[in-house]
Parts: structure tokens; C-alpha cells; sequence
């Protein structure tokens, strides 16, 4: 008789439950055991700065299974410890409160953490970061009454909080350090539109600013200083200023990383053919980007596990999907599609002006490489298909609005 199999899982958010998931709707019939440092049932992150905040959604409305699922499907469930150490040569994860537990094949999906910059003050109280749910619970008990939040930090999640905070009465100030916000993510063409949006519903957006501290009093945050000597006074201060991949296991044990991830072939391997990771600190081959790219989104940790768990069972597949996010802010809301790191123009159709728009990232060649909607709520299927197909497209007729997307394919 076959000896029966270990598979350990470390992480227990979204991408560690789909993984367990993913490998008993497979029929692997062994030992699963799913680790997570937060004393949490897996949920998922993006109502945090969203509907958590607004107060549409509690807790309970994203957490993705009961514990009976867990029960039910004998997943040995290991909450509120850390995992210390990995062994690759013995097998083993060494957790937090000394249990060594031993793996056939391995599973990193240990996500990221809020960066924590050194500023000045950053370590009073009144001070918020947003990774966890009991982030987000603090964050809700400031807004629950009339309060002014100061964010240091025009990304998603500040911009997000911003949001909420302002739809419930909070008065707002966001301090970023580039030319506009969003800039890495969408450039400064679609940045703007952002910086229209907030500032429309009285966001004090101050863009090219730099935070020389967190001022305080008593050991309470009171607000900002700038660099150029200014100040803004604030109840709180969020300090969103990107995420840090949970690398130190993965550094720890050898396994090959670059571009801030671990190294994974198409089938989310590592270089241990018996350690596979993904989500945020997978830095994946993408087949059809023809480039290996890490993504912190949603869209990654619900889709790479079940490649991930293929692999684990011998049955290697390739984990070739675009790269996916969205966002919801005031009235606004945008699904994104593709990868533009570098382009050479955007191409714009519909009414920016109104926001209800599609735009485009292009190369040197007119080849689409990114696409977003914003308000409009089909199409996305064709722009996929447009930027896998890698041919190079007439702008104009791109840009009108009468000319079907999947008319630009031929």
C-alpha cells in the first residue's frame, strides 16, 4: 500500500485556503495541514479598505469558509502561530510554539505585510497600517465618529481609504511623494483621473510632498510635518506606502528569489521541485507576457492555487492568466487588465470627462499590453483577447468608440 502523503500549506489567507481547496476537489486523500499567523478563518483583504470600512460588509461576509468546511474536509487547521523555519532537506516546518511538522511537497502563500518606513513619529499611537482585519477594525472605530485622517501615500489602499473615509464624514488629506497618484501602477495619463476624482469630493490631495515626520503629542499622532515645512493637523495618520512580500522563509531555506518574489516556473514551482509558491510573493513565468511578473492582487491568490495544487500532484499545468484588479472609489469603479511596467502611449475611447471610459496601454508597435474599464461593465473578455493576440492595432480606430474591440483583432 502507498504511503499516505503530507502536503503543508503555509498561509492561511485567500490563496492558502484555495490551495487546500483546490487539492481535495482534486482527490488528494492525504494530510493537509494549513498554517496561518493570524488567529483568523481565512478571509479575504480587499473589503478592508472598501466595504468593511463603509460599513457594508462585516467580517463574516468575506470570511470564504466556515470552520466546518475545514472540519468536513480534514484540513488540519493551524491558526495563530507562526511558522519559524523550513527545512528543505529534512522536509520540515518548524512553527513558532515548537511543533516540527513534516511535507511531501510544500506550499508557500505567505502574502506581504504593510511597509513600514522610518519616519519620524511612526511608532505613536493613533498610527494605522491596513494588512488585517483588526487593522481595518481600528481604522472603523476612528470613522465611527467625526474624525480627520491624514494618508501618507496616493496608492490603492490610500486611495481607497480615502474614499470610505470621506463617504462617512472623515475630513481627508493625502500626502504623495510622485508627480500623481498611481503612478507606478497606471502612469501619470490615468493618475490624474484619480486626482480629479478624490479631489471632486474635497480630498486635500497634495502630490509631490514628502512626510519629514509624524508629529505628536503625548505619544499621540496630532499630523504631518512636510519636508517643505508645512503642516496638517489629524486625528490619525494611515501610513500606506505599499506592501513587503513575506520572503524571509523562502530567503531562509535557499530557494532562488528575484524581482521582490520567489522564483516560480509557469507551474508555480520554486527551486525546490517539492516547494511550490504563489500569490504575492510568487514571481511567476507568465507564458503569455513572455516575463516573469508578481503581483499583490486578488485575482492571483484566487487563481494560481489550483495550478499550484495540479503540480503538487504530479500533474504540472502552466498558470497563464493576465494579470487582473479592480478597484471601487465614490462612484468610481475600474477593472484593469494586462501589464504595461513600460509603454509608449495610451490610447483613450468614451468620455474621460464623465468617467465612463476604456483606455489602453500601447508599446512601440501599437500592440496593446494593458486595458482598463472604468464604468463600463463589459467588453473585458475582448480586451483580453486583444492583448493576447500581440498584433498591432490602428490608434484611431481604438480610440473610436463605433469600432467593436474585437474588430481590431484582424
Amino acid at each position: 500500500m502507498a504511503k499516505s502523503q503530507n502536503f503543508v500549506v503555509v498561509g492561511a489567507g485567500l490563496a492558502g485556503m484555495k490551495a487546500v481547496e483546490a487539492l481535495r476537489e482534486k482527490g488528494f486523500d492525504g494530510t493537509i495541514v494549513l498554517i496561518g499567523e493570524e488567529d483568523r478563518l481565512p478571509y479575504e483583504r480587499p473589503p478592508l479598505s472598501k466595504e468593511y470600512l463603509a460599513g457594508a460588509k462585516s467580517l463574516e461576509d468575506f470570511t470564504v469558509h466556515p470552520a466546518e468546511w475545514y472540519r468536513d474536509n480534514d484540513i488540519d487547521l493551524r491558526l495563530g502561530v507562526r511558522a519559524e523555519a523550513l527545512d528543505p532537506g529534512e522536509h520540515t516546518v518548524r512553527l513558532a510554539d515548537g511543533t516540527a511538522i513534516s511535507y511531501d511537497k510544500l506550499l508557500l502563500a505567505t502574502g506581504s505585510r504593510s511597509r513600514r518606513p522610518p519616519i519620524p513619529g511612526s511608532d505613536a499611537t493613533g498610527v494605522h497600517y491596513l494588512r488585517t482585519v483588526d487593522d481595518a477594525a481600528a481604522l472603523d472605530a476612528l470613522l465611527a465618529k467625526p474624525a480627520t485622517l491624514a494618508v501618507i501615500g496616493a496608492g490603492w489602499i490610500g486611495l481607497e481609504v480615502a474614499a470610505s473615509a470621506r463617504q462617512r464624514g472623515a475630513t481627508v488629506h493625502v500626502v504623495e511623494a510622485a508627480a500623481a497618484p498611481l503612478l507606478r501602477a497606471l502612469g501619470p495619463e490615468l493618475g490624474e483621473v484619480f486626482a480629479t476624482l478624490h479631489r471632486d469630493h474635497d480630498v486635500d490631495l497634495r502630490l509631490g510632498a514628502n512626510v519629514e515626520e509624524i508629529t505628536t503629542a503625548d505619544g499621540a499622532a496630532t499630523g504631518l510635518k512636510l519636508r517643505d515645512g508645512t503642516t496638517i493637523s489629524a486625528d490619525a495618520v494611515l501610513v500606506a506606502v505599499g506592501a513587503q512580500p513575506n520572503l524571509e522563509l523562502a530567503e531562509a531555506a535557499g530557494l532562488a528569489t528575484a524581482d521582490g518574489g520567489v522564483v516560480v516556473d509557469a507551474a508555480l514551482c520554486s527551486s525546490d521541485p517539492d516547494i511550490y509558491a504563489v500569490g504575492d510573493i510568487a514571481a511567476a513565468q507568465i507564458p503569455v507576457l513572455g516575463a516573469r511578473v508578481r503581483t499583490e492582487h486578488w485575482a492571483t491568490a484566487l487563481n494560481q492555487p489550483a495550478v499550484a495544487a495540479a503540480g503538487m500532484l504530479g500533474h504540472p499545468g502552466e498558470y497563464d492568466n493576465l494579470p487582473y484588479f479592480f478597484t471601487d472609489q465614490y462612484d468610481l469603479g475600474m477593472e484593469y487588465v494586462g501589464h504595461a511596467a513600460q509603454y509608449a502611449r495610451v490610447v483613450l475611447r468614451g468620455d474621460v470627462a464623465g468617467r465612463e471610459f476604456t483606455a489602453f496601454w500601447l508599446d512601440a508597435q501599437n500592440r496593446v499590453l494593458a486595458g482598463m474599464n472604468v464604468n463600463i461593465w463589459e467588453g473585458l473578455d475582448d480586451i483580453k483577447a486583444l492583448i493576447r493576440a500581440k498584433t498591432p492595432v490602428d490608434p484611431d480606430r481604438l480610440a473610436d468608440p463605433d469600432t467593436t474591440i474585437a474588430s481590431l483583432r484582424s
